[in-house]
């Protein structure tokens, strides 16, 4: 009973991130939107929950192909309360991705949630297949291969999507509560990469706030393999969050990474409503812990 919320937090947040690659499609050889403040963006509804869990480099963007590699992936949040405590987390994950843009992660938690009193971690793993149409949850301890329900072609967004996001930008960089600036090409984890930083500015009262609240959030997005390798948000609110992609192999994993293995049972998952998984996990919602979406982003 305890770590159901855990499993239903991973379906969900693969569910939807599976809708986003197959929704969104940035131009070839650019990084996703840096939507600070977009719906579906990285300090977007999902933004913060979605690093916590690992998906950086999967959230959001488009299948990609012709561009295999296999990798480690860690967050690491760091939070500082007013009396001085701290609250840490850390994910790591193992991810995989072939040719033909079929991926699996490996995700490790560990101090989350009921996990922090135990000191326990739990392993959970997604498969990705676009070709086949399908996604998969494994739970390895019941050997069950959850299936979970991925919509053929996506949630379309609307046509004009794109100019919305670019003209809300220019507005906010307008009015300087957004700033953009180019960090240039460095090298990272052997990758070269090209960095991004943002940083809002929301302004006194405008969230009950008595003085200007400073948020940054950097970006280092690989043109090459269409993934981001690093990002760094920095929220007064609430905490440090990085995200890294190490020991990156730029190699076609095996192909049986990506199938269900012969002796799992595989099960329907499926929606109920939204944020809510029809499966034994329960309600997929974010738990208690996890910080709410930002005021007015």
């Amino acid at each position: 009973m305890k770590r159901k919320w855990v499993f239903a937090l991973l379906s969900g947040a693969l569910l939807v991130s599976v809708g986003a690659l197959r929704a969104q499609e940035p131009p070839a050889g650019a990084p996703p939107p840096d939507a600070m403040g977009q719906e579906g963006g990285p300090e977007g509804p999902l933004g913060p929950r979605m690093e916590i869990l690992g998906f950086g480099e999967m959230h959001p963007g488009k299948v990609v192909t012709g561009a295999p590699y296999s990798a480690v992936a860690v967050t690491e949040t760091r939070q500082t309360l007013a009396d001085g405590n701290t609250i840490s987390r850390k994910v790591q994950a193992n991810v995989f991705r072939d040719s033909q843009g079929r991926t699996r992660r490996e995700t490790t938690l560990t101090g989350v949630g009921p996990l922090s009193t135990t000191g326990a971690s739990r392993t959970f793993v997604m498969i990705h297949d676009p070709v086949a149409g399908t996604a998969f949850v494994l739970h390895q301890d019941t050997k069950v291969a959850e299936k979970l329900p991925v919509p053929r072609g996506g949630r379309k967004p609307p046509a004009n999507l794109q100019g919305k996001f670019n003209a809300r930008m220019q507005e906010e960089i307008a009015n300087g509560s957004l700033k953009k600036e180019d960090l240039g090409v460095q090298t990272i984890n052997g990758i070269s990469a090209q960095g991004t930083r943002f940083t809002r500015t929301i302004a006194a009262g405008q969230a009950g706030n008595a003085k200007p609240i400073i948020i940054t959030n950097e970006r280092w997005y690989s043109p090459d393999l269409q993934i981001v390798i690093k990002t760094v948000r920095s929220d007064p609110r609430f905490g440090e969050t990085t995200y890294t992609v190490t020991n990156i192999q730029k190699q076609e994993p095996t192909a049986a990474l990506f199938a269900v293995p012969s002796d799992y049972t595989v099960k329907q998952g499926g929606v109920r409503g939204r944020g809510k998984m029809n499966h034994t996990g329960g309600p997929g919602a974010a738990p208690a812990d996890m910080p709410p979406p930002p005021p007015g982003e």
